[in-house]
């Protein structure tokens, strides 16, 4: 298995294993929409160089994904360095593997739990001296993950190198057993198993080619949910400060109305009020009229004026000493007085000055003064 394999599995049992591969799957499918050639060209493809020999030659090939392009065919023996010379700058940066032969390998399928692809290398490490004639020790192996079966298990393939035969291989390669990043195998069709047979401890480091765009789009994502946040807090605060003011008009036309209410209510209670008072006793024009019926000819009037029931009445009269029996038979008021004494107005006019006052009459129907319903005054005449 292949170093981005590896970090997919560790990857996929930090969460789960389905989700692993769920991850991987998107990642695969999202690329899957760009050409190969952009893939390159962007350099989000997981490419590889592929080195193999055949013979005196040394052939040099591109593996994107499932499509493998052939680069060049140098003569054998051939350095590193030399190879560096004939490719460009791009397939120069290319992490390279070598291909042994398919009878090179020892390959078996194995069914393991969903569970074990947290430790898939470790688990099958296991089942290497049941699976094969050797133990642990004396191979270097890796795995093929296939994909997972209807009942949920992991379809694998166990991939062993006996280390003799990989030294072999070290020795015969001279430079190159240094320079590879990993060893791999082809299939009997002559595919490239995607493997890594190198020790663990000799592999290279392998550097993912969507790790810098990867930490682009989390520091992205970091930034857009802060300014998201940020917003939705602005948003917040806008939306708080906005219900304030309304709650503040929303109080401040409460209060306006209830003083407007209050206003009304006064003005309402005093109207009733005086309605009130006024259908106590008759009214100014009906006393005036009263007053005109009433009172004898040489009679004037200087001031009358009504303060609650009293009825007070200031003039000049010929028959001054008259006038009480004459305002006492009226039913719009009762107890005529004279108050004071009467004052002549002079020689020649004979007409005395008075002051009267008297008690008015409620009308019918109307509630009488607390007083009178108290003193339990009637309308009796003096």
């Amino acid at each position: 298995m292949t170093a981005w394999r590896d970090s997919l599995v560790r990857a996929r049992g930090r969460v789960s294993p389905g989700v692993g591969s769920s991850l991987r799957w998107w990642r695969q499918s999202l690329l899957a929409w760009l050409p190969v050639r952009w893939q390159w060209a962007m350099g989000w493809s997981r490419s590889r160089l592929l080195l193999q020999r055949d013979g005196d030659v040394l052939r040099l090939q591109r593996q994107t994904g499932e499509q493998i392009e052939a680069i060049a065919d140098l003569p054998w023996p051939v350095s590193p360095g030399a190879v560096d010379g004939v490719l460009d700058a791009r397939l120069r940066g290319l992490p390279r593997h070598w291909l042994l032969p398919a009878d090179t390998v020892l390959r078996r399928p194995l069914r393991l739990p969903a569970a074990a692809a947290e430790r898939l290398r470790d688990v099958v490490g296991f089942e290497i001296d049941r699976q094969t004639p050797f133990d642990a020790s004396q191979v270097s192996y890796d795995v093929r993950e296939l994909g997972a079966l209807p009942d949920g298990q992991l379809q694998v393939e166990l991939v062993v190198i006996p280390r003799p035969q990989l030294e072999q291989w070290a020795q015969q390669a001279g430079p190159w057993a240094q320079a590879v990043a990993g060893v791999d195998a082809v299939d009997a069709e002559g595919r490239p198993l995607d493997v890594n047979l190198l020790p663990v401890a000799q592999r290279q480091p392998y550097r993912d080619p969507m790790a810098r765009w990867n930490a682009i789009l989390a520091i992205s994502a970091i930034v857009l949910i802060a300014l998201a946040g940020h917003q939705l807090l602005e948003n917040r605060q806008a939306a708080a400060e906005a219900l304030r003011a309304q709650v503040d008009d929303a109080a401040r036309d409460a209060r306006r109305v209830a003083a407007e209410r209050q206003q009304v209510q006064s003005l309402v209670e005093g109207a009733a009020f005086l309605e009130g008072k006024r259908a106590e006793h008759a009214s100014t024009v009906e006393i005036w009229n009263e007053l005109t019926r009433l009172l004898p000819d040489g009679t004037y009037l200087e001031k009358m004026s009504i303060e609650g029931t009293t009825l007070q009445l200031i003039g000049l009269s010929r028959e001054a000493s008259q006038l009480v029996p004459l305002l006492q038979d009226s039913p719009l008021w009762r107890k005529v007085n004279l108050t004071g004494v009467l004052q002549a107005d002079g020689a020649t006019s004979g007409r005395d000055r008075f002051t009267l006052t008297a008690e008015l009459q409620p009308l019918p129907g109307a509630t009488p003064p607390a007083k009178e319903v108290a003193d339990g005054s009637t309308t009796d005449a003096p």
